[in-house]
């Protein structure tokens, strides 16, 4: 195993120390994870085994396929699982798989599959994003005592960072919202979830960006660039519906930002709060979170 990879997990293992003194992880995971430094070090081991670097194109189960740039690597499933799970998230059988960067950038998109059923998309036009707001902060306060006793930190929600946006032509939407942990410093900054979606006929694909407020504009062309280059596959597109014989989702196109935007934004507040506390070691460690991916995927690239 290379140098790159063993100076990235020595670096995880520090930041899940540092994580677990600080209240990061919950009791309840702690005791699920006898050793969480051997965890790490075997999620990364099988996202480099699993790492599909790009330039190439991904299946995504049998609805689509992404196109993956080069400076890019896509981590498809059980090792994204695997590795979201070391971060301190549940499994979640949605998940298609991870896009990271190599080039030194620090993000990382999830990316899930929801089969829903066809999601009607006629409420776009009345939508009253005050209300989206005001329900993604209901939401948001009322599961913040079931992440108490989980141990994370509850969640405030700061501002929308992209207010919604639906593409009716091409059936993607778009939105963003800032959050920060209860208490937080003010002089640090919040996490963003970037958050894309493309309906098709059968559900939606989602591709998530996981950032700091403070990299967002940097970082959401590279999403903005995987959705664009999101295909769903012949019969699977949203033009393909049939009424006659296809499911049609219980929810509108509102209940992808308003009803559906509390969890993800306490899954993500998991991931986020995990990696400000690992970015913090990772610089001295090994000079950053990018550049430690960058090490970790480089001579897989390569080859």
């Amino acid at each position: 195993m290379g140098m790159g990879f063993r100076r990235t997990a020595r670096a995880w293992m520090s930041a899940l120390a540092c994580a677990s003194l600080l209240g990061a992880a919950s009791a309840a995971q702690a005791q699920q994870a006898s050793n969480p430094e051997q965890e790490i070090k075997q999620a990364w081991a099988a996202a480099k085994a699993a790492a599909q670097p790009g330039p190439t194109a991904v299946t995504l189960r049998d609805q689509a396929k992404l196109n993956i740039s080069a400076g890019e690597v896509f981590i498809p499933q059980p090792a994204a699982g695997q590795l979201m799970h070391a971060m301190g998230n549940r499994n979640n059988p949605d998940m298609l798989g991870l896009v990271m960067p190599t080039n030194g950038a620090e993000w990382m998109v999830v990316a899930k599959y929801e089969a829903s059923g066809y999601i009607k998309d006629d409420d776009a036009k009345d939508w009253n994003v005050d209300d989206l707001f005001k329900s993604i902060k209901e939401g948001t306060d009322a599961a913040n005592e079931e992440r108490e006793k989980r141990g994370i930190p509850a969640l405030e929600i700061q501002d929308w960072v992209e207010r919604p946006h639906y593409d009716a032509a091409t059936h993607r939407l778009i939105w963003s919202m800032a959050a920060r942990s209860k208490g937080q410093p003010a002089n640090e900054p919040g996490s963003v979830n970037y958050n894309t979606y493309a309906l098709g006929r059968e559900g939606y694909i989602s591709l998530n960006l996981i950032t700091a407020r403070d990299h967002v504009d940097a970082d959401k062309p590279a999403v903005q660039t995987l959705l664009a280059h999101l295909d769903f596959q012949d019969g699977k597109r949203y033009a393909d519906f049939n009424a006659k014989t296809d499911k049609v989702a219980e929810y509108g196109l509102a209940a992808l930002v308003g009803g559906i935007a509390a969890k993800k934004l306490g899954l993500f507040a998991v991931i986020a709060a995990f990696f400000a506390k690992f970015a913090k070691v990772a610089i001295l460690a090994v000079a950053g979170f990018g550049a430690a991916i960058a090490k970790l995927f480089k001579r897989k690239s390569s080859t």
